[in-house]
């Protein structure tokens, strides 16, 4: 694809406006400036403008690893989001598969593609999200049979859907779901007369959140990661 329609087409920038900023030498293509609008970039070339790398147009598929303080959202006018921690020039319609709470942290799936994003989220897809659970209290034997059953919570009409509890310590867990209500974990922990003081998400589906991340830090995913989101 030509430069200036890569550069277009994957900013949303008119193409006049792209075409000065190539002029000015404010696009490299692997590390060398290139001034042609004209330059045929390949699929595996590496776009910067102004320093920041560009995705190549299409659907877009990314693990973060959430830390405490970012909000699952786009925009957020008081804290910063998952979307601010890229450091890229997204698209517009780059978006959060799901949300964590402000102050969960762990794997967070990022995309422009809707209908996978709610394969990833929809209860019907039966897509496990697999979270690692501290408690300020001891978690009892009779835990995971309750989470088996379904536990209602409060003003909700239904009890939740069953979920598979494997206790790790006295005051640790391994909870696997398929929903994702508002405050879901807390608050099947809290109906059970316990608090929730730490919680972490590692796996989506078969997609593990990969160890090398920093708190902070995302890669892409790749085409198997992508396709077992079925």
């Amino acid at each position: 694809m030509r430069l200036d329609k890569y550069l277009s087409q994957a900013t949303g920038l008119p193409r006049s406006i792209v075409k000065r900023q190539i002029k000015s030498r404010n696009v490299e293509v692997n590390g060398q400036f290139i001034q042609d609008h004209g330059h045929k970039v390949l699929a595996d070339d590496q776009v910067l403008l102004e320093g920041r790398e560009i995705l190549a147009p299409g659907p877009k598929y990314l693990m973060l690893n959430k830390p405490q303080g970012t909000v699952c959202a786009t925009e957020d006018s008081e804290h910063p989001t998952v979307i601010d921690l890229l450091e890229l020039e997204t698209i517009r319609d780059l978006h959060p598969a799901g949300r964590l709470d402000i102050d969960t942290t762990g794997l967070v799936l990022i995309t422009n593609d809707g209908q996978w994003s709610h394969r990833v989220t929809s209860p019907k897809h039966r897509c496990d999200k697999v979270y690692l659970v501290t408690t300020a209290e001891p978690i009892t034997e009779n835990y995971p049979e309750q989470f088996a059953n379904g536990i209602e919570l409060h003003n909700e009409d239904k009890p939740t859907l069953p979920a598979v509890l494997e206790i790790l310590s006295e005051t640790s867990a391994r909870v696997t779901l398929q929903e994702g209500r508002y405050h879901q974990v807390k608050r099947m922990f809290a109906a059970l007369g316990n608090k929730v003081i730490g919680l972490h998400r590692d796996q989506v589906g078969e997609i593990a959140l990969d160890e090398a991340l920093a708190p902070g830090e995302f890669r892409f995913l790749t085409e198997q990661e992508v396709a077992s989101v079925k």
